[in-house]
Order: structure tokens, then sequence, then C-alpha cells
């Protein structure tokens, strides 16, 4: 299956609101035989274990690295805009919506089922 990071804010506006929208793009990404990968999962990570800020940023990029690409939301975030430039440094496609992600791989074989 594709691997798809998503990058969106965390800390400006509602971190509630910012959760669920990754939340819900992931359901999306699922519906369409992707595999997600949601960082702000981790919000609910540090709810129960909280560690310093930077200990989620170097965790992040981990993940960056290992996804086929990343799905960057719309909104002001220093934490995405970082994780788009790591994946453009290192050659992963960054994309703003899903029907682009699907024209991107469409043309490497992608079909619904994610293989």
């Amino acid at each position: 299956m594709i691997k798809v990071y998503i990058a969106s804010p965390y800390t400006l506006g509602d971190v509630a609101v910012n959760v669920k929208t990754q939340m819900d793009m992931a359901d999306k990404l699922i519906d369409y035989g992707f595999a997600p990968f949601v960082p702000l999962y981790s919000h609910f990570q540090h709810m129960a274990h909280p560690r310093p800020y930077q200990d989620w940023i170097l965790l992040d990029n981990v993940w960056v690295l290992m996804c086929d690409c990343v799905l960057r939301l719309s909104g002001e975030s220093k934490g995405a805009d970082d994780e788009t430039q790591l994946a453009l440094e290192n050659s992963i496609p960054v994309f703003e919506s899903i029907a682009q992600i699907i024209d991107h791989f469409t043309d490497m074989g992608y079909n619904e089922e994610g293989r």
C-alpha cells in the first residue's frame, strides 16, 4: 500500500479540531486504498505520557522519511512546513489533495486497492 504522511497544523487554532481534521483525512485516504500515517495521533500519547516538543518532531521526521509521499493540508504550521521541506529534500513528493496523489501514483500503477 502507498504510505501517506499527513502534514497539517496542530498548535495554531483549536488543537481538537486540528486532530479531527487529520483523522477525517486519514479516513478518506483509507477509503481510497492508501495507508495514512497520522502524526497527530501523538496528541493522545502526549496526554498520557507528556514528552518535550522536540521528541515528537524527531519521531515525526522518522515517519516522513518512511512514507511514499506527504499530503500537506492547508493552514499555517511551521512543523508541517518543516515536514514538507524534509520530504522534498529527500525526493519524497508532496501533494495538497488526494486527487493529486491519485494522479501521481496512477502513472506508477496505483489502483483503488492501494497497490
